[in-house]
């Protein structure tokens, strides 16, 4: 198992840290946490920092009332990396829903920022998938099931996005735990009711303007996001589409040496404000 670290926190979020260097911000999607990233951060030739989206993992309990929609977290993930005094320009990284994030905010500061990388993300009218839209519909009866029942449908969710069945299992472990702890159902609830693609769709013009240095990295076999999307945002971002063939959902957890080897090269570019 991959070292756990510990857990920061300052009024505006919640992190965890890894390494020294240049600034890599990691942002996961659903159902996940900055666990997701675990992986990938010992491999990142800087200092990584793994956010979490207010109403997720551990801020489930805290963010009840909070706007969990992707424009309202890309102003939360601005507002907390304004607060953390980098002094360098950061790199930003989004996977699923937390690249649709990672897509927001750099059309909203560009120059904050020293690169951007994606990797099987939500984006344009991707998302939501089919089974977060019938979630969507039935939010009023899921809200109120039991975490035995939740849990057999989280479970074919993250097999169905592994290409690696270990990792499938370890990937179930790390992520269900502030679900079962925190209401399953009615955390999850919570998570898809804001989700809509009009978030995504409302930048997507304005892609190809950002002038930041980019990467995207994509399972070709993903289910959930599927290709002709990271090629569509590659074409848009100005930059080279890098594959995994039999790659799925889930690549930080499945394949972190691609997704860091990604990353790495965006790093060398970060200068000083």
């Amino acid at each position: 198992m991959i070292e756990r670290q510990p857990l920061l926190e300052n009024v505006f979020g919640r992190w965890v840290e890894h390494g020294t260097g240049a600034p890599v911000i990691l942002i996961h999607g659903i159902p996940a946490s900055p666990r997701l990233w675990r992986r990938v951060m010992p491999l990142v030739h800087g200092r990584t920092l793994a956010w979490e989206m207010p109403g997720y993992g551990t801020s489930i309990p805290q963010s009840a009332n909070k706007d969990l929609s992707l424009s309202a977290q890309a102003g939360y993930v601005l507002d907390w990396i304004g607060s953390l005094g980098l002094g360098t320009k950061p790199v930003l990284v989004g996977h699923d829903l937390g690249g649709g994030v990672a897509q927001i905010s750099a059309v909203r500061q560009p120059d904050a920022l020293a690169g951007l990388m994606l990797t099987n993300s939500v984006a344009y009218d991707s998302w939501p998938i089919p089974s977060v839209k019938m979630m969507q519909r039935l939010t009023p009866v899921l809200a109120r099931l039991p975490a035995t029942l939740v849990y057999p449908a989280l479970v074919q969710l993250f097999h169905r996005g592994h290409d690696n069945r270990e990792r499938a299992l370890e990937s179930i472990g790390e992520h269900w735990t502030p679900y079962v702890t925190h209401g399953a159902a009615q955390a999850l609830m919570r998570q898809v009711g804001p989700l809509t693609a009009e978030d995504t769709k409302s930048i997507s013009g304005r892609l190809r303007t950002l002038g930041l240095p980019a990467r995207v990295v994509w399972g070709e076999a993903d289910g959930f996001q599927k290709i002709r999307f990271g090629e569509r945002l590659a074409a848009d971002l100005g930059c080279e589409l890098i594959r995994i063939a039999g790659g799925k959902h889930f690549t930080p957890e499945d394949h972190p040496e691609t997704v860091a080897a990604a990353i790495n090269p965006l790093l060398a570019g970060v200068q000083d404000r």
